[in-house]
């Protein structure tokens, strides 16, 4: 299970799945059902081969595709929202903030309807969890006789009943941990931590996924039992530490409040506080229509250039296949590119003049200006698919023989490879 786990593990601490998700990330079942029948096809014309699994730089240039790809694509389809041309974004909202740091911002409303242009914003607090803090015991002791014990965790809309076990050779770290498991793992709206002390002691301490509190709620949750009073009053967790509270911050110089630190405004700007803002004003509004073109081909060729150094990572003592395809788009479209202030450098990233794309969507040749980007976009997301649909493709690996043209068959199983499902040869 090592090797799988490292992998899993690299994911998880690179990407962190659980807190960068895009809303271009749901798709509907036809999208789905696409993308497996997309998967099903590279399976069956691709030849047999194996892959040695033990090899760390194969599963993380595997998960490294798959997910610069993903961000590859998300970036084209907001790009794509209004239209397939880039000339369409000189026509999308694109909200902006004087101080992302402090305040971050993005247009969520109708592109049609009518919304204030601008508005002040100032951050006096940030809506915080509620965090319970268990008593500070001996890792090493033994505070809780064996037996099976439980207790209840009521929230502001619901009640669970916790059991857990103490075994013979248990000490206070294994109860702790233990605990800290069985809520992570039942998704009630908690995060448990075990946290340390320089004094060797360790302690049980749970936070709320929510911050603030509803109009009339004093906590979040509450820990109680009818029969285990000793051992949660030990434990401590059923002690609040810190409670939560809404953020608080001014619109135009009127004082609200929210449970969240992100919140929508005239449901048009979804707002999210980073920091106080410390007597600064934030202003919030919308970026010129040039501008925020101009931004979208930024990411556009940070998408395509972190694909490129993928490759080129990957390239040092394995194949370039992927480093090569990637570059080839931008040796084809150089002297398009150069012309409207892309160039090539000699790793094979892309960089910007920025005044000369600004100037060249406003100027008399706009027309050939936007010809160039849309090829360059079209050529991007079209690599960005075929990455997403089976990244094994560019990765080492042995050739044991080719299938019979024209008698081949799917084998379903394979395609969990090309999903980015990569299974532990040794099970």
């Amino acid at each position: 299970m090592a090797r799988i786990d490292a992998a899993y593990n690299y994911y998880l601490s690179t990407y962190n799945p659980r807190g960068n998700g895009s809303k271009y990330d749901i798709h509907k079942k036809s999208e789905l059902r696409a993308a497996y029948n997309e998967m099903l096809k590279a399976n069956k014309e691709s030849p047999l081969y194996k892959i040695d699994m033990d090899d760390g730089d194969i599963t993380r240039f595997a998960i490294d595709l798959k997910e610069n790809a993903r961000v590859a694509k998300n970036i084209i389809a907001e790009m794509s929202s209004s239209g397939e041309s880039m000339e369409s974004l000189l026509d999308k909202k694109v909200a902006a903030s004087s101080n992302d740091e402090l305040v971050s911002v993005s247009f969520v409303g109708n592109e049609e309807s009518d919304t204030s242009p601008s508005f002040n914003m100032t951050v006096n607090s940030l809506a915080t969890p509620q965090i319970n803090t268990g008593n500070f015991l001996n890792s090493k002791g033994f505070d809780f006789e064996e037996g099976h014990y439980s207790f209840d965790l009521n929230t502001t809309s619901n009640s669970f009943e916790f059991q857990f076990n103490v075994s013979v050779g248990d000490n206070n770290l294994d109860v702790q941990k233990k605990i800290a498991r069985l809520v992570n793992s039942s998704d009630v709206g908690l995060k448990a931590d075990v946290i340390n002390n320089t004094l060797d002691q360790t302690a049980l301490q749970l936070t709320s996924k929510k911050t603030g509190l509803p109009e009339g709620e004093t906590e979040l949750f509450s820990i109680e039992t009818n029969t285990s009073w000793a051992e949660v009053n030990r434990l401590g967790i059923n002690n609040i530490t810190e409670p939560a509270h809404n953020s608080s911050f001014t619109l135009n110089d009127s004082e609200h409040q929210s449970m969240s630190n992100t919140f929508t405004i005239n449901k048009a700007f979804e707002v999210t506080l980073h920091k106080p803002t410390e007597g600064k004003t934030v202003n919030v509004g919308f970026k010129t229509n040039t501008e925020a073109l101009a931004d979208s081909v930024s990411d556009l060729l940070k998408a395509y250039n972190n694909m490129v150094r993928i490759g080129a990572n990957y390239s040092v003592g394995h194949n370039n296949s992927y480093f090569n395809e990637m570059t080839a788009i931008g040796r084809s479209l150089s002297s398009q590119l150069s012309d409207v202030g892309i160039n090539q450098e000699n790793d094979g990233t892309l960089n910007m003049d920025r005044d000369t794309i600004l100037n060249g969507v406003t100027g008399a040749n706009r027309s050939d200006v936007f010809k160039t980007l849309n090829t360059f976009k079209n050529a991007l997301s079209n690599a960005a698919n075929k990455t997403a649909i089976n990244p094994m493709k560019y990765v080492d690996k042995l050739l044991v023989e080719y299938k019979n043209p024209g008698k081949n068959f799917t084998a379903v199983y394979a395609s969990s490879a090309y999903a980015g499902m990569l299974v532990d040869q040794a099970l």
